[in-house]
This record gives C-alpha cells, sequence and structure tokens, in this order.
C-alpha cells in the first residue's frame, strides 16, 4: 500500500520539479497585483523546421510545460498537446498564477503551439501551491464547496476563452478520499459541460494507482467512473515509483512498473465500458539518484554529460548513479501501450527533452508511426 507519508518524504527532492513558492497573481474575473518570478536556465533553441507529425490514427504526445521555462526552446512540433503547468486554486474557487512573467509565458505559449499545430491546454493543481506547502487542501476545498466549485469552473472557463486556449487539465495529485473523489468528478463533469460544446477539451491527470514493488492496486487513492467518463483524456504518471517499499530509484518508472499500470487500466476502462483511447501513458524525463539526498537531473543533462546514455537506463554521474527511461525503454512503453488500445502518451515534462536524435518525445511519435504503418501493411 502506497502511503501519503512515503509520498511527502520525497517532497525536497520533488522539489526540482515545483512550480516554486513564489508570489502569484489571482484570477477571479480579474487579475491583481503582478510578481515577476525567476526564469530557469534553459537549453539551445530547438531547429524548428524539424517537424514530425506524431499524430497518427489519433494518437496522442502530451508534454506537460513548467510555467518557468521559456516558450522558445520547447519542441513543439513533436507534440500534440502542450499542457502549461500549472494554475494554482484557492479555497474560494479564485486561479492564483505564477507571477506575471508565468502568465507571459502562458500566452507565448499558447502562441508558439497553435503556430506548429499543437494544442495548448492549461494545467490546474500540481504537487505544491504557491501559497506555500501541498496543493491538495486548497484544490479539496475549492470543488468541496458548490460555491467555490461554481467560482472555480466559471474562472477556468474565462482564461480559456480570455487566453484562446484549447481545453484545460486537472491534476488533483491525489484524491485520498470519498468525499474528495466524488467533488473532482463533479468539478470534471460540470468542466466538460462548458468545454465541450465550444469543441474544448478536459485531461485528467491520474496517480498509476499501482505499488511499484508489489505489482498490487494501491487503494487509498481514490477515483470514481465519472471522473474518466467525463475527460477526453486520462494521464497515468507512471512513474514515482521510487517512494514503494522503502526509498529505491531504480523503481522509478522501469518496464515492468509499466506492464502492471496498462494492465490495470486496461481492466478497469474495460469493466467500466470506458474506451481504452482516453488512456494515455506517461513517462518520465528525468533521472533519480541512488543516493536520496542528491538532486534529481533532466534527461538532457544525462544526455549531455554522456550521449551514449540516450540508449541506457542508468548514468554515473554527480557521485551516484541515477535511473531513468532512454529511448529504447520509452520505445517499448510506447509499443506497449498503442498494443493495448491506449490513445497515446505523455511526458513529464517537455522541459527536461532532449535535441534530435536523442529526443524522447520524438522517439515516441517516430514509433507511433512505425507502428502505424506496419499496421496498415498487414490489412
Amino acid at each position: 500500500m502506497l502511503s501519503r507519508k512515503k509520498i511527502v518524504l520525497g517532497i525536497m527532492l520533488l522539489a526540482f520539479f515545483a512550480g516554486g513558492f513564489f508570489s502569484g497573481i489571482y484570477y477571479s474575473g480579474n487579475l491583481g497585483k503582478d510578481e515577476s518570478i525567476p526564469s530557469s536556465n534553459s537549453k539551445g533553441k530547438k531547429n524548428k523546421n524539424d517537424k514530425t507529425n506524431p499524430s497518427i490514427a489519433s494518437k496522442v504526445v502530451i508534454g506537460y510545460v513548467q510555467d518557468f521555462r521559456n516558450p522558445e526552446e520547447i519542441d513543439y512540433p513533436a507534440f500534440t498537446h502542450i499542457l502549461f503547468s500549472f494554475a494554482h486554486p484557492t479555497a474560494d474557487g479564485s486561479v492564483l498564477f505564477n507571477g506575471s512573467m508565468a502568465r507571459e509565458n502562458l500566452r507565448k505559449t499558447v502562441s508558439l503551439a497553435h503556430q506548429e499545430g499543437a494544442k495548448a491546454i492549461l494545467a490546474v493543481g500540481g504537487w505544491y501551491h504557491i501559497q506555500g506547502g501541498e496543493s491538495y487542501p486548497y484544490f479539496s476545498a475549492a470543488i468541496s464547496n458548490p460555491e467555490a466549485r461554481k467560482n472555480l469552473v466559471n474562472n477556468l472557463i474565462r482564461i480559456v476563452e480570455t487566453e484562446n486556449l484549447d481545453g484545460i487539465d486537472l491534476d488533483f495529485e491525489h484524491p485520498w478520499t470519498k468525499r474528495d473523489a466524488a467533488s473532482l468528478e463533479l468539478l470534471a463533469e460540470e468542466l466538460s459541460e462548458r468545454l465541450k460544446p465550444a469543441k474544448k477539451e478536459l485531461s485528467i491527470a491520474v496517480y498509476s494507482k499501482i505499488n511499484a514493488v508489489t505489482g498490487e492496486a494501491v487503494e487509498s487513492v481514490m477515483y470514481t467512473p465519472g471522473i474518466f467518463k467525463a475527460a477526453d483524456h486520462v494521464n497515468i504518471m507512471a512513474y514515482d515509483g521510487q517512494w514503494d517499499g522503502g526509498y529505491n530509484a531504480e523503481n522509478l518508472a522501469p518496464y515492468g512498473f509499466a506492464e502492471n499500470i496498462v494492465r490495470y487500466w486496461s481492466t478497469q476502462f474495460d469493466q467500466l465500458g470506458i474506451p481504452r483511447e482516453k488512456l494515455v501513458l506517461g513517462v518520465p524525463l528525468y533521472g533519480q539518484p541512488e543516493n536520496p539526498e542528491a538532486k534529481q537531473v533532466s534527461y538532457a543533462a544525462i544526455v549531455e554529460k554522456d550521449p551514449s546514455s540516450a540508449g541506457k537506463d542508468t548514468i554515473s554521474m554527480n557521485d551516484t548513479v541515477y535511473f531513468y527511461n532512454g529511448i529504447e525503454t520509452v520505445k517499448k512503453k510506447t509499443e506497449l501501450a498503442m498494443a493495448n488500445g491506449f490513445g497515446g502518451m505523455m511526458v513529464w515534462e517537455a522541459g527536461h527533452d532532449s535535441e534530435g536524435d536523442t529526443s524522447i518525445a520524438r522517439a515516441i511519435g517516430e514509433k507511433m508511426k512505425s507502428i502505424s504503418l506496419a499496421s496498415a501493411r498487414r490489412k
């Protein structure tokens, strides 16, 4: 069983991926005071003329992008969907952005994504809240109160319209009670009712529901069928297994872990009569250190250290061993997802990817294309 205590133990290490505890701006009809946030160091620019078409047979390649990333450094042609992460709900249903720079980055991301034919979606929630601590209590309070939930829906729809977004992604990590699961279902249904008439999408990020060590289902995280029925895509966070059964970096996201996850979700959706095409398998674009006191590193940093590591799943650097998913493992996971009728693949997060022949996102798209061509030849 996955305990909340184990997850909380990872907060310091996972800070590498947090949007940061910086002052934000509220969105509740009108914007409040803007406060800037620092930008991160970015990689070299992508070759925008080097385009692929990952959308094979309506399959998706989804990339989350953190709000402090330089929008010009994202390889938009490698994705069908870019999920800008994160906007933060408050207890009264207002929406908080991570300062004026985040808002500016959102607008640039939407523009650049649309130029390259990708959809731009706003992800709401995440693990951390910029007002401090975990996002969970803020999100739970907002969706459990009918008036606050209505306010949250209205504010999110207003942002979608104002910023020319293609939809909303709900990242509530993770429903621990039946009440929170039921409240998330209501939020998903109410958002879907507003988004679908405008031909906008709703996606849901979900915990893997599988213990990386035992392979058994984790019952402490709860979802209801209505959540999945309301969503267009269900993005499975099939990683972070390193906290199961005591810290073990090797359990981050091995192939066997993905097999168990795919088996579980395929069975659940079949029993519920929900199309498997809604399911999207996630892969990590970061390395987990064997030494828990070391920091996580991006896949791009790993490849920069040793280009040959793109084809491996471990590397020794920074006086420790890092476990990650290299290209061959991700291709196998893509084949696994496609063979089981999944709708596509997802990465956390696009800003950690490498470039060109070592890009994970591009490897996913190319694998999807080869699977599609092979299938066509058999017909």
